[in-house]
């Protein structure tokens, strides 16, 4: 997934951690290769290259998920869109070499593909159609996460009473460690990534953080997140991380992305609609935003 995971089990021998283990790495690769648009024979790819050309039968949890990431478009308005992966390449770069910012125009005029609307599901044929011939989509907003929850499925299945799957910062953990507490969970400082700026005790939570200290570009002295407002093709500034904790890890990490693109103020009060559901974001000049019910300490 172009990610790195980290699996933890509580188990009565090494033998049986590095089974169970290896069936959630089993289960994230079964999920990869459904998802991914780096194999030519994913159904991702098989639904993008037939876009604007005739519907595509899928799986029904590839149906599934594709009808959950719109739900969540609609609850943001389109700041979470699965057909992001519309944008054009050359448009973008965050290899750092970038040195000025491509104008507005040519970026609204780049993301006139992205509409969810446009993704068009038939649930009595399980078949995606997207409307717009060289529309894609892309589960790079979901998709960690999803596979998350469903290694966390298999473990529990197969009898892990207690773990954290770990998708390069979403997790999700359940039960206790072995000296009977909750798990301990770093919240990343933005500004120093290896360090965590704050700690939470969880158990049957889910955590996803999204931010512009991983991938980034700087111009003219001002950092460019990797996050790309869909309504206009350009970066989001102002907020360095946004972490959301929710009882799923899916929609922790779908939700992370587009209350960044939504802003401090609208993003907070779609977090505080939801039940659940729990927001700390991060802004340029370091001012912590919390939503309900959370104290930092």
């Amino acid at each position: 997934m172009g990610n790195n995971f980290t699996i933890t089990v509580v188990a009565e021998t090494n033998a049986d951690a590095n089974q169970n283990i290896d069936l959630a790495v089993a289960e994230i690769r079964r999920i990869e290769q459904l998802l991914t648009t780096f194999k030519s024979d994913s159904q991702t790819n098989a639904i993008n290259d037939n876009a604007g050309i005739k519907p595509v039968k899928v799986d029904v949890e590839v149906f599934d998920l594709i009808a959950r990431s719109i739900a969540i478009s609609n609850i943001t308005q389109g700041a979470f869109d699965l057909s992001y992966g519309s944008i054009d390449k050359t448009l973008w770069n965050f290899d750092r070499s970038m040195k000025a910012l491509p104008d507005a125009e040519t970026a609204k005029k780049m993301v006139h593909l992205i509409n969810y609307k446009n993704i068009l599901l038939d649930k009595e044929n399980t078949t995606v159609f997207l409307k717009e011939k060289g529309m894609r989509i892309g589960f790079g907003g979901i998709g960690k996460g999803y596979a998350a929850e469903m290694a966390k499925k298999v473990l529990i299945k197969n009898g892990v009473a207690s773990g954290i799957i770990n998708a390069s910062g979403d997790l999700s953990a359940w039960g206790l460690q072995p000296n009977g507490m909750q798990w301990t969970i770093g919240i990343a400082n933005p500004d120093l990534p290896q360090a965590a700026f704050s700690y939470l005790e969880i158990s049957n939570k889910a955590v996803a953080t999204s931010g512009n200290y991983e991938k980034f570009i700087q111009i003219n002295g001002k950092k460019y997140s990797h996050t790309i407002d869909p309504k206009t093709g350009l970066p989001i500034t102002g907020i360095k991380s946004v972490t959301v904790i929710s009882e799923n890890a899916e929609f922790a990490d779908a939700m992370a992305t587009p209350i960044a693109v939504m802003g401090i103020n609208a993003g907070l009060f779609l977090i505080n609609q939801i039940p659940d559901l729990h927001c700390i974001i991060i802004d340029d000049e370091n001012n912590i935003y919390t939503s309900k019910n959370i104290n930092l300490k």
